[in-house]
């Protein structure tokens, strides 16, 4: 879909929408809500699954600094092309803080924030910000977090992005500690989050939670039941775009 614009709504041939995942099994889950199919487009950053409705969906790797290079690069070519995104998703799954985001609960963010960018002190941490460089958190629009969540049932709420994966009570405790809004963690957001500002373009979080943030017990994990929620919350997330304005930033 080419974004077209009409008294301040989406078009029903509205949005492209580039969508982030980690691993294939994500951006696949993303991809059987499209039943028209996708196509294969080769970038440097891997392979985009390409939909006739506008979404082009990249399994960019695992870790903020896959994600930040796998979408500038993708967001890099469409603009060279002409064709520019108007919407960046990082889309997958996560672990969800109990009890307020259980397992197979869907969650969009309305901050994205890297938990554990900074430095540890005698006082304990300390976010880069207070250090004096960068930033730690991206905010999505409201408008278009309200759309989701309506249209999904996601709950919104802070996603927080951190580079070593939680398998500890105290650690979760910490989290929690320093971040009290905090629905789920994963990996990737904050990432996506840095590509899409350095393009000027909206950015979205949107997380199925397979497991609970914690000790890890990996028989406790529901890794399926997560993905098919994704799926199911993408069938849902078109139709919200259209009635969503793109230059709508708030």
């Amino acid at each position: 879909m080419v974004l077209q614009a009409q008294e301040g709504r989406l078009t029903t041939s509205a949005v492209r929408v580039l969508v982030t995942t980690a691993v294939p099994a994500e951006r696949d889950a993303v991809a059987g809500a499209f039943t028209d199919g996708t196509t294969e487009v080769g970038l440097p950053a891997g392979t985009l699954l390409r939909t006739a409705g506008g979404y082009d969906l990249l399994a960019a790797g695992v870790g903020p600094a896959l994600a930040a290079a796998g979408t500038a690069t993708a967001l890099t070519a469409a603009a060279l092309e002409g064709r520019p995104y108007a919407l960046v998703v990082s889309a997958g799954i996560a672990g969800g803080f109990q009890p307020e985001a259980p397992v197979g609960s869907l969650v969009v963010a309305d901050e994205i924030t890297a938990a554990d960018l900074g430095a540890e002190t005698a006082e304990g941490f300390v976010p880069v910000t207070a250090l004096g460089f960068g930033t730690i958190s991206h905010r999505p629009p409201n408008s278009l977090v309200r759309a989701i969540s309506a249209a999904t049932g996601a709950r919104p709420g802070t996603v927080l992005t951190v580079s070593t994966v939680t398998g500890t009570a105290p650690r979760a405790a910490a989290l929690r500690a320093r971040h009290p809004r905090a629905l789920a963690e994963a990996m990737e957001g904050f990432g996506v989050a840095e590509a899409a500002a350095a393009h000027g373009v909206p950015v979205l979080e949107i997380r199925a939670v397979s497991n609970a943030v914690g000790p890890r017990d990996r028989a406790a994990w529901r890794i399926g039941d997560a993905l098919a929620a994704l799926t199911a919350a993408f069938g849902k997330l078109a139709p919200a775009l259209e009635s969503w304005n793109p230059h709508d930033h708030r």
